[in-house]
């Protein structure tokens, strides 16, 4: 079985998800209207996405912007609606007025996925308790991610509490995987490897133009490098995908241990400092004269 970490990667259109998959991304979260964090895309897209790459898409349902499902009927009819172009995996999460997770919503909209795959989104973040929502739905079908930044401030806020769901894992509740994003950067990864989260999300990381801009293989490219240890030619050789020689790993200053991570001590890198770490002996260690890393953003991450 594959120890490879997941990478996932928003793709609002054909053109970022040919990117992503060539930069080296294992799945795509697909939306429209980054304004709005992430809605449901048309089902032209889908269908469009769909003939072009052969990797995991994961459509998203939300139909407004904020943690209400609204129209309830209306996002129902749209999910099945998703199910023709060829959507097999779905990305959702509602909330009620209090903060609990909007229950009777989510069981009606799965109950029309016929048993796909499907993520519940960053709607985790701001719930009352994350732990009640995650053994409610630990039982629905199809659940097996739960994409979160461990707080709704993002990554720097919620290493501490990933870390500590990590820990959980295979206790009731806590069998879905943990998919790491919002404000996601490189220096955070390795600490988060080595606290067993195997799964990571960007958006704007893989932007370097920005929203307004696509996605970018090369960027895409950068934290699959990362993700696999810096070793061996970037993910993407052989089949269509960019693919670049790993740099050598010159000396490198001490950082944060692993210890000071879990307390969200984290280091954040300047300007001119490399977000691209190691853990060697428990010790996070940096590469000197890179670029920093891009803030993801948004519901979507």
């Amino acid at each position: 079985m594959s120890t490879r970490a997941v990478l996932e990667v928003i793709a609002l259109d054909v053109e970022d998800a040919v990117a992503a998959q060539a930069g080296g991304a294992d799945r795509l979260e697909l939306v429209t209207d980054m304004a709005a964090d992430g809605l449901t895309p048309p089902a032209g897209t889908v269908a469009a996405i769909r003939a072009a790459v052969d990797i995991d898409v994961r459509v998203m349902l939300r139909l407004a912007d904020g943690f209400a499902a609204g129209d309830v009927e209306r996002l129902v009819r749209v999910a099945g609606e998703m199910r023709r172009p060829g959507a097999e995996q779905f990305v959702l999460g509602f909330l009620d007025a209090h903060g609990g997770v909007d229950l009777d919503a989510v069981e009606r909209v799965v109950g029309v996925l016929d048993g796909c795959r499907w993520t519940f989104h960053r709607a985790i973040d701001r719930a009352a308790d994350r732990d009640a929502l995650r053994k409610q739905l630990g039982d629905l079908p199809g659940l097996d991610a739960y994409l979160t930044a461990g707080s709704a401030g993002g990554v720097d806020g919620g290493l501490p509490t990933l870390l500590a769901e990590a820990r959980r894992c295979g206790e009731p509740g806590y069998e879905q995987q943990l998919l790491v994003g919002g404000g996601l950067r490189l220096d955070h990864v390795p600490g988060l490897l080595a606290g067993g989260i195997d799964a990571f999300h960007i958006g704007g990381a893989a932007r370097p133009e920005g929203w307004d801009g696509p996605v970018s293989a090369e960027a895409v490219a950068e934290w699959r490098r990362v993700l696999d240890g810096c070793t061996g030619p970037a993910w993407g050789a052989g089949r269509g995908g960019w693919r670049s020689p790993a740099p050598a790993v010159p000396p490198a200053p001490t950082l944060p241990t692993l210890a000071s991570l879990e307390r969200g001590d984290l280091h954040r890198p300047g300007r001119h400092e490399c977000p691209r770490i190691d853990v060697v002996a428990g010790v996070v260690r940096a590469h000197p004269g890179c670029p920093s890393g891009t803030t993801a953003r948004g519901l979507a991450g």
